[in-house]
């Protein structure tokens, strides 16, 4: 007696599921399956699905009520269960809405298109300029460069301001972290590298700012020129999370493409700690156990995973010298994403709150700050004079209490007597106008003849 229809059908789709398996999801001559799902559920920031078997990463469009519906990726899974977050508003959701998986992979435009445009998480244009033209690509999910395969950092790069290269000088290649609270300098720094240093293309990405600091970074910190070689990736604070922590990466695959091109790239993202934030609100909303201040454990993985990717190409290739902001709470250094940033990155710079009232402008705190490569980039001259304006500095910082109010007695200390003297000297040398570039090779001079 033959098998019942339903028994056939269910025996044929097993048959196609193994072969799905064997031949890596595709049967030639037989259409991909392409698994539809239901909404079961809203819960926080994320949404639960069942019945949609897809992998982390994958893409997906949820039916809403206007028709129009709304784009999410896979998170996570448990069981039947699929996790999903969303990148617009929740509004208009339905209870078992149709769950659409969407085709294509993680790429964006990428090429010299690029240059002077501003781009948000997608890759997308926001600045109101048209399409991208061009038929270059870049992965936004590219694994970071085999580290034995690097070119090392060798050569010193200029990015026009006197106080980092002279005293912390940073290497083409080299990752930093731009350590700083809130209103000390940070966004006006960063227009000084981007405006000053000698790179061929600079990619800035703006994560989790303020809607307004971005208009005012493009206008007063960047401008006309600045933009001119530079590729803007900006998504605003009021963005889901999972934009904020695409924009980060997609950032690094601009960066990436022009470095595999044989191009020297600055990439300054601002900033680290709102990219961990968003990672942070992703691990808690599918489940993920807080451990230090609420920050689960797959935000300290991500970290080295953004970080890592930039640096110098392999030989024959260009470079990547980055610097990544990280926002202190209430100034303390101690911070877990803080503290984890200064392992993994190749130097740091702090800003100090003290140094900017006292009306120092950068206000770089170079006894707290450091570059890990410069042994390897300058030589035994400027390291020996970089380390003598950080003591007559320390010097004159450790008793600057009792200089102000006349209490400290001149030959008490011959090395505060040094400091003393030298003091109206070493803060004309520190300051630095916004509209001031100060070259390598002059920042060394001026360093040489303080300290003559």
């Amino acid at each position: 007696m033959s098998a019942r229809p339903d028994e056939w059908r269910r025996a044929s789709a097993q048959r196609l599921s193994g072969r799905l398996l064997r031949h890596g999801g595709a049967v030639p001559g037989i259409a991909t399956l392409r698994p539809e799902g239901r909404l079961q559920r809203v819960v926080g920031l994320t949404l639960e699905a069942v019945g949609c078997r897809l992998p982390i990463g994958a893409r997906v469009q949820v039916d809403s009520a206007d028709g129009r519906g709304i784009e999410a990726e896979v998170v996570g899974f448990a069981g039947e269960r699929t996790f999903l977050m969303p990148t617009a508003e929740m509004r208009g959701l339905m209870p078992n809405a149709r769950v659409h998986p969407l085709a294509g992979g993680a790429g964006i435009k990428a090429g010299d298109a690029l240059l002077g445009r501003v781009l948000d998480a997608e890759g997308q244009p926001i600045d109101g300029r048209g399409r991208l033209q061009g038929d270059a690509h870049a992965r936004v999910d590219a694994t970071p460069i085999n580290p034995l395969t690097r070119a090392p950092v060798t050569l010193p790069l200029d990015v026009g301001v006197r106080t980092i290269n002279s005293l912390l000088t940073v290497g083409r290649g080299q990752r930093l972290g731009l350590f700083a609270g809130t209103g000390v300098g940070k966004s006006t720094l960063l227009g000084m590298m981007t405006r000053f240093t000698q790179a061929d293309v600079v990619v800035v990405g703006l994560i989790g700012e303020r809607g307004r600091e971005v208009r005012e970074f493009l206008d007063k910190s960047l401008g006309a020129e600045g933009l001119q070689r530079a590729v803007v990736v900006a998504t605003p604070a009021d963005r889901s999370p999972l934009l904020r922590l695409r924009a980060a990466y997609t950032a690094t695959a601009i960066a990436e493409h022009f470095r595999d091109r044989g191009r020297h790239v600055l990439l300054l993202m601002d900033s680290l700690t709102r990219f961990a934030q968003a990672a942070r609100e992703i691990g808690l909303a599918i489940g993920e156990p807080p451990t230090t201040r609420g920050y689960p454990p797959s935000v300290f993985a991500r970290l080295p995973g953004l970080v890592e990717r930039a640096g110098n190409g392999r030989e024959g290739q260009g470079s990547i010298t980055a610097f990544y902001t990280v926002l202190t709470e209430g100034d303390d250094l101690q911070d877990p994403i803080a503290d984890a940033a200064r392992g993994i990155l190749d130097g740091h710079i702090v800003l100090s709150r003290a140094i900017a009232d006292a009306g120092l402008y950068p206000a770089i705190d170079i006894e707290a700050s450091i570059s890990r490569v410069m042994h390897d980039i300058v030589d035994d001259t400027q390291l020996q004079q970089a380390r003598r304006l950080r003591a007559l500095f320390a010097a004159y910082q450790r008793n600057r209490d009792l200089i102000n109010i006349g209490a400290y007695q001149r030959g008490a200390d011959a090395k505060v007597d040094a400091a003393l003297e030298r003091w109206p000297r070493i803060e004309e040398f520190l300051k630095q106008s916004v509209r001031e570039a100060a070259r390598l090779d002059d920042s060394r001079r001026r360093l040489a003849e303080l300290l003559g």
